[in-house]
């Protein structure tokens, strides 16, 4: 029904489709079949909720699932592909695109088998050997700088050949080979990121070392941190476990710190274009910002399925009313920051039974409104008249 409006006001534009998934936690002592215990965003022990979120090429959104926590979000994007499609019809082919989460080896056949194409970024630390040296090594990569002239990032391409394989449900093997470009791109700044951030960790662990912590202290920096309770021949003993750096591991990931992969069914686009297309998928995460922290959504202090979901319709719909008066209205000039201010803080104080007084802050977004569709909103005051303005202009 909403997606049916959208398109006949705005139009739907499903040449791309952006997806990605989070989830939202509840706060309570026992899981039920819904709310379950499940790998949390934000590293939380408590029962989860999943959703799946979908936006168009123009970045409005255009589907919702909400699963399970417990549940893989692999899956969720070729069942709200299906859902999609059956409901509502959608012709042609969607590229999809997606970080490496929901890239797996059933997605990509899948994707292939719908007719679809895909961008979805790959993980670097598990690539082969071979194509590992591909990454690192410093010939054909190709500059591409900002409009004042500063390096942004540097990429270079492959077309080739790779095999995909996968057990179904029913546990046979399947193997596919498909055509595929492989892009593989360096950011200096997201490198230098990255390195400070993996530094921090180290020191961290390190200090856990010395501290003589236990291993579950560790948490996510036992991936830096070796936990060896044999001898020097591989047997196990009774000696206290021997806790050291991983320098091995610290050392490879200092190395690939600022490269990205992506693979992409799209072998005749330009590489510069796929990049640009997988970089939209911050806009996805920040709806789900919006949704935590703008519209808290979380935490739920709901306990049936039907009104847990209809809890994240109502914050699904007003982000969807978000990004069309953002997108398709104030044509991307706003963020979605500004927009959310100016809904909080526009006041108006009632003085007589036909006049009001503005309370509201001047602000950039309300001269363009005021300028572009004539509203009265920077009026000192107003009377019904204005108001039945304001409310009438369906934009």
């Amino acid at each position: 029904m909403y997606n049916v409006a959208v398109s006949d006001n705005y139009g739907i534009d499903t040449s791309l489709g952006f997806f990605d998934c989070t989830n939202f936690y509840f706060e309570i002592d026992e899981e039920d079949d819904f709310r379950r215990k499940g790998p949390s965003k934000e590293r939380r022990l408590d029962p989860i909720v999943g959703m799946g979120l979908l936006l168009d090429a123009n970045r409005i959104p255009i589907a919702l699932k909400v699963f399970p926590g417990n549940e893989s979000e692999q899956p969720v994007i070729r069942e709200i592909l299906s859902e999609l499609r059956l409901r509502h019809k959608v012709p042609g082919r969607i590229i999809r695109i997606a970080d490496k989460g929901i890239n797996s080896a059933e997605n990509i056949c899948h994707t292939k088998d719908d007719g679809d194409g895909y961008i979805f970024s790959k993980s670097i630390k598990k690539l082969p050997a071979t194509e590992m040296d591909w990454v690192l090594l410093d010939q054909d990569y190709e500059d591409v700088y900002d409009d004042k002239g500063n390096l942004q990032y540097q990429y270079k391409e492959t077309v080739d050949s790779f095999i995909y394989s996968y057990k179904d449900q029913e546990g046979n093997k399947i193997k596919r080979t498909f055509k595929e470009k492989r892009i593989v791109s360096y950011n200096p700044k997201l490198a230098k990121k990255q390195r400070k951030e993996i530094k921090r960790q180290i020191r961290k662990a390190d200090r856990l070392i010395l501290s003589k912590a236990k291993r579950k202290e560790f948490g996510d920096l036992a991936k830096y941190v070796n936990f060896k309770s044999s001898d020097d021949e591989g047997n196990t003993t009774d000696n206290p476990v021997n806790i050291s750096l991983n320098d091995a591991k610290i050392e490879k990931d200092l190395r690939l710190a600022g490269y990205n992969m992506l693979v992409t069914s799209e072998t005749n686009l330009p590489a510069k274009q796929i990049y640009a297309a997988y970089h939209e998928l911050w806009r996805i995460e920040e709806s789900f910002k919006i949704m935590k922290s703008d519209l808290e959504t979380r935490p739920v202090y709901l306990q049936k399925q039907e009104t847990i979901t209809g809890h994240f319709l109502i914050c699904y719909l007003a982000v969807l009313l978000l990004r069309l008066f953002q997108f398709h209205v104030l044509e991307d000039k706003f963020s979605s920051s500004e927009i959310l201010n100016v809904a909080r803080n526009y006041e108006l104080a009632k003085v007589s039974s036909r006049r009001y007084i503005n309370l509201s802050k001047n602000a950039p977004l309300l001269r363009h409104l005021a300028q572009k569709y004539k509203l009265p909103v920077l009026n000192c005051y107003l009377d019904n008249s204005d108001i039945k303005i304001m409310l009438d202009n369906w934009f």
